[in-house]
């Protein structure tokens, strides 16, 4: 029988219970209400990660051309690639290790939202209360565009995750002292450099610490010279074998994203800006990026801030503001600013809860969760799609593994007539679909893949790792998508058979075709 003693004081009342071996063991210990709530996210979050890695598996859709492209760098390690950073390529290594299905090269993604998801509710927890981070992590997880990113593997992905780590880190640091701000700054060099290898967006998280520090006096007293010391040594040592590879390769991801960005081709203007917002209500959901902008600018022109949304604010502003005005000079995508997601997803629950009825949240919420219900559902029976007439949304994932077939088929009819030294390709989207689907068969049952380059610069890895040059180009199956460059391929050619055409389905009215024909004696035009 328990033995209760209590001891009366001015201000509290303390009371110990003396209980016997038997009954002590058994006493649960009270869990927190910010425990709950980290309960709550970690179990949604491991639903919605089950849900996605069901859907990957169970999907008959083919991986898409960028896709294709980074698993055929994943065949070969570097510390950079023509137009990316190589984290992607990495990853997918990591994953591909027990086989190359179509499930495995996309694993990752998932995976890195979810753990994206959970950085983020530690980040708004910290700078708010759990009862915002919960809501904080179910508007990032139900973004459309973390919908599309969970079911594809792209750069975006890792780069989000390292940057929701990074906004953690630099959250923490804020309020930790002695040996905990030394790590938090460890970690905050570390998870921008890891970004940064993903992605080179992720200088705009750079330049959120920046604006940051520039606009907030307690932001810059969150510092000391020892940690500021940490971050940008281990910011400095994990990029600097990108940095390296890139000096040593005539800086082409430079000049990669310098024709990207093709700020000389005036492709610009009011309606591309305009663009580019309205996709952010796409790829942010309606609800969230009405809040997000309209509260920005709501606060913008009062100028009075708290200091947790200025800090938030900082993170948000680069990506939007620069990409907008990207769009404005020679247009953008919308992902340009996937930077935003983890931030803008804590000051849209934030203000949400703080300026409306949470009704009104849970609502957008709700909306968001059916169109990521029906995503899924499209991903695992594109039939439906097709049924509903949208159909053409899927062509970017259809028609690889046919084209490819095709191209083999050809391939190995040809060979009864003579060996093939090479099949040459003149479009980056098929040279990357073709190395996945002939993977068994490209450089061992059968002749090496090469890329046909229509200029004198490489525009991607394959031009610049696995050109077609007189010496592999003796008797040559070249292939042009859609007939784009087939004259000019022709052209370089000493002797050229007759073209055919084929042609595969991808869903609505959309189909891809292939011109091939067997040249003999390729002679690449003169350098100028």
């Amino acid at each position: 029988m328990a033995k209760v003693v209590r001891a009366a004081g001015s201000r509290h009342r303390q009371a110990v219970i003396a209980q016997t071996p038997t009954t002590q063991s058994s006493t649960a210990a009270v869990r927190s209400p910010e425990d709950i709530l980290w309960g709550w996210a970690v179990g949604t979050t491991l639903l919605l990660l089950i849900l996605r890695l069901v859907a990957i598996r169970l999907s008959p859709l083919q991986l898409y051309a960028d896709e294709a492209q980074y698993w055929l760098w994943s065949r070969q390690l570097d510390f950079g690639y023509f137009t990316k950073p190589p984290l992607i390529a990495w990853v997918i290594r990591l994953t591909t290790l027990g086989g190359d299905a179509e499930a495995l090269v996309r694993l990752s993604s998932p995976i890195l939202h979810a753990a994206a998801g959970l950085f983020l509710f530690r980040a708004a927890r910290r700078l708010y209360d759990a009862r915002t981070a919960l809501f904080a992590l179910l508007v990032y997880a139900l973004m459309p565009a973390v919908q599309l990113g969970s079911f594809v593997v792209s750069t975006d992905t890792p780069l989000v995750a390292c940057l929701a780590a990074a906004l953690w880190a630099y959250v923490a640091l804020q309020t930790a002292e002695g040996r905990g701000k030394l790590l938090a700054a460890a970690a905050l060099g570390l998870a921008l450099g890891l970004g940064f290898l993903a992605k080179y967006a992720a200088v705009y998280s750079v330049l959120g610490v920046a604006l940051h520090l520039a606009l907030s006096r307690s932001g810059r007293r969150a510092w000391t010279p020892a940690a500021a010391a940490i971050a940008i040594a281990v910011f400095a040592v994990v990029i600097a074998p990108n940095v390296i590879w890139n000096m040593t390769h005539g800086m082409v991801a430079v000049g990669h994203l310098a024709r990207e960005a093709a700020w000389g081709e005036r492709r610009g203007g009011l309606l591309r800006a305009a663009d580019f917002l309205g996709g952010q209500f796409g790829v942010f959901g309606p609800l969230p990026f009405a809040v997000l902008l309209g509260g920005g600018i709501w606060l913008a022109a009062r100028r009075k801030l708290e200091a947790r949304d200025g800090l938030l604010l900082a993170w948000v502003t680069p990506p939007l503001v620069i990409v907008l005005v990207q769009a404005f000079i020679a247009g953008a995508k919308a992902n340009w600013a996937a930077a935003a997601f983890a931030p803008g997803a804590i000051l849209v629950a934030a203000w949400m809860l703080r300026w409306a009825r949470p009704r009104w949240l849970i609502a957008g919420l709700a909306l968001q969760a059916v169109v990521a219900f029906a995503g899924l559902v499209g991903v695992t029976s594109p039939g439906i799609v097709d049924r509903i007439g949208l159909g053409s949304a899927l062509k970017g994932v259809r028609g690889g593994r046919e084209v490819t077939e095709m191209i083999i088929g050809r391939a190995r009819l040809e060979s009864f007539a003579g060996p093939m030294s090479a099949i040459a390709i003149d479009n980056r989207e098929l040279f990357g679909t073709a190395a996945y689907y002939g993977r068994d068969y490209f450089g061992k049952d059968g002749p090496p893949l090469k890329a046909w380059l229509p200029g004198p610069v490489p525009r991607y890895q394959g031009e610049l790792a696995t050109p077609l040059t007189a010496a592999n180009g003796q008797r040559v199956l070249a292939v042009s998508k859609d007939g784009v460059y087939v004259g000019a391929m022709r052209a370089q050619f000493r002797t050229a058979g007759p073209t055919d055409i084929g042609d595969v389905w991808l869903g609505g009215k959309h189909t891809t075709k292939v011109n091939m024909f067997v040249g003999e004696g390729f002679r690449p035009p003169a350098a100028r």
